[in-house]
């Protein structure tokens, strides 16, 4: 097998395996069973009876999880084989039709009185799932009848799911015609190739190359404008029908954090976006332009013509892991070892880069698009914290096994932190470390500043779909204006950034996932600020905050660390932290060559 690509046997020897197939027609059985031998039993049953259930419920997701990854992983590496549309699809069918079956359980926990539940929770066979039943329970203003919520199921198979992977084939599958630097004529080339560009140090191909991404988007407007209006509607029919408060209220519920602390922290990062402008300008004199455009922001600072090697990119992220822990780095070697990385971009592949894990049990995946750049190296760095925590999480039951969206990020921007540094004390020639601190204030102002602006457009999107159907223009000027907000007079945007929401998948798929990055970079600036100060010491209660998973509320998991999300001032701490780095930047630059 390829070792730059991914060895998925650990879930199925190959896509012909007949247990595929058995595993989804053994999760149909089960869940049968288990609504004959559960439903209308919970509520008025003991700690027993419910401890029998949730072990039984825990196995029944486990059964359709390895099917379903398997099935997405294939779909992620090539979406042209139209075998692997076809396998999703099925999946994605009968995890509709199992959901259907099991929501009575989930609806029955809601319904057990206050005192039963306060005496079942504390039972040695409950206690483990206690967590998880605090976070149903946190639902249940919002839970309609098992035949509404049967209803909502099915509607998503054929409504907001299906145009998400509409929009997932569709951009899978767009090709772009460029003439890449150095070769003799234009040819077919992906898009991440395209937005590898971005880091090329000519300018006109970075513009070139960014122009000719965002206006292939444009010729599909059609069919994205219509993902964006129907997945949006949907969202607000189901706000309306549920009476969550407002449209964020499911994501704070799911991140188990309270709206008033998200508003907080999106209040102090736009608060600060000067700081952002104050990067921008500096970036502008390095680079000695009259103007610093959207397409210069990520631009090298010096001649970065050499492209990493994969085999180099490892040996650096390996060596910061292992600096820092030896038990990191075993656990990062792994997925090297065992071929749980999939490197290079090719046609059909998804763009991007991401991190899936599927139980406890069974090995995560990570998904590159390597092209040899150094904001690569920091991505595989970031996705193998991602799987570094879902490493030493898997102590913890399948409910407990993800962290809460906004501590998801913690592990992974905290992994780029480490690269950095280390590469910062490899490093005494000032125009390197100039080099090393513009590429992390670039990381830190996507991961911040610019997460608040996707999230305050989608905001905006959502509010002003309620109004009524929108078109491709009006949500080019929802874009515009709020990245207009955070650039201001310091960065000119090209045109065609007009077009610049309509590949963000995780408007797709994930309703405000963004603010979790904010949240995520904020904290792990906070913890990397302990690390310095304990050294050592601090190790062991990172590994700790790993092993959690998602066994309690972010606001629990970090108080070892004397962090108190509650305070107002927490946030601002962060961005005096980024201020200091700021500060080393200007003054590397401003010293004599």
């Amino acid at each position: 097998m390829n070792e730059q690509r991914w060895n998925l046997t650990a879930l199925y020897a190959s896509e012909e395996d007949p247990r595929w197939l058995a595993d989804l027609e053994r999760a149909l059985a089960d869940a049968e069973s288990f609504r004959r031998e559960f439903r209308g039993r919970i509520a008025d049953g003991d700690a027993g009876l419910l401890a029998l259930a949730l072990g039984r419920y825990a196995a029944l997701q486990k059964t359709l999880l390895r099917p379903q990854a398997y099935a997405q992983l294939l779909f992620a590496a090539d979406s042209g084989l139209s075998t692997h549309g076809a396998m999703l699809a099925r999946v994605r069918e009968r995890l509709s039709t199992v959901t259907e079956l099991t929501l009575f359980f989930e609806l029955e926990v809601l319904r057990i009185d206050p005192q039963s539940y306060a005496e079942w929770v504390t039972d040695p066979e409950v206690r483990p799932y206690g967590h998880f039943l605090d976070r149903l329970r946190a639902a249940a203003p919002y839970t309609l009848s098992e035949e509404v919520e049967q209803a909502l199921t099915r509607k998503n198979l054929s409504g907001r799911d299906a145009f998400a992977q509409l929009f997932d084939e569709l951009s899978a599958g767009l090709r772009y015609t460029f003439h890449l630097p150095g070769e003799d004529a234009p040819r077919q080339v992906s898009g991440e190739e395209l937005l590898g560009l971005l880091y090329h140090p000519d300018g006109q191909v970075r513009e070139g190359a960014f122009t000719t991404f965002l206006e292939k988007h444009a010729e599909q407007q059609l069919v994205l404008t219509t993902c964006f209006n129907n997945i949006l509607l949907d969202h607000g029919r189901e706000a309306e029908l549920r009476g969550y408060p407002e449209l964020m209220t499911p994501t704070h519920l799911a991140n188990e954090v309270e709206p008033q602390m998200v508003a907080r922290l999106m209040e102090v990062t736009e608060a600060n976006y000067g700081l952002a402008g104050e990067y921008f300008q500096l970036k502008r004199r390095i680079l000695g332009l009259e103007q610093l455009k959207n397409t210069d922001i990520y631009a090298p600072v010096a001649n970065q013509g050499r492209l990493i090697p994969f085999a180099e990119a490892q040996a650096l992220v390996m060596a910061a892991f292992h600096g820092f822990s030896p038990h990191l780095g075993a656990a990062a070697e792994r997925f090297f070892a065992e071929q749980r990385i999939d490197v290079l971009p090719r046609p059909g592949k998804s763009g991007g880069a991401f991190c899936m894990a599927v139980t406890p049990e069974l090995p995560s995946y990570l998904l590159l698009n390597y092209s040899g750049n150094p904001r690569d190296v920091a991505t595989l760095a970031h996705e193998l914290g991602h799987g570094i925590h879902y490493a030493l999480a898997a102590g913890q039951n399948l409910f407990d096994y993800h962290a809460p969206l906004p501590f998801a990020e913690t592990a992974s921007v905290f992994g780029e932190m480490l690269l950095t540094r280390h590469l910062l004390e490899l490093e005494q020639d000032r125009q390197t470390r100039i080099t090393l601190l513009c590429a992390k204030l670039e990381d830190i102002i996507a991961t911040t500043f610019r997460q608040n602006v996707l999230t305050r457009f989608e905001l905006a999107a959502h509010r002003q779909r309620r109004a009524g159907l929108l078109s491709a223009e009006d949500y080019g000027r929802l874009w515009w204006e709020e990245n207009a907000r955070l650039f201001g007079e310091s960065v000119t945007m090209i045109d065609a950034y007009r077009w610049g929401w309509s590949y963000i998948s995780h408007f797709i798929h994930s309703r405000f996932y963004c603010y979790s990055y904010v949240f995520g970079e904020l904290l792990v600036l906070a913890l990397y600020r302990r690390y310095q100060e304990e050294g050592q010491g601090f190790v062991p209660k990172y590994l700790d905050l790993l092993r959690a998973g998602g066994s309690a509320p972010p606001r629990e998991l970090v108080r070892p660390f004397g962090i108190d999300l509650a305070d107002p001032d927490f946030w601002q701490q962060g961005y005096d932290l980024i201020a200091g780095l700021l500060a080393e930047l200007r003054t590397l630059v401003e010293e004599p060559a």
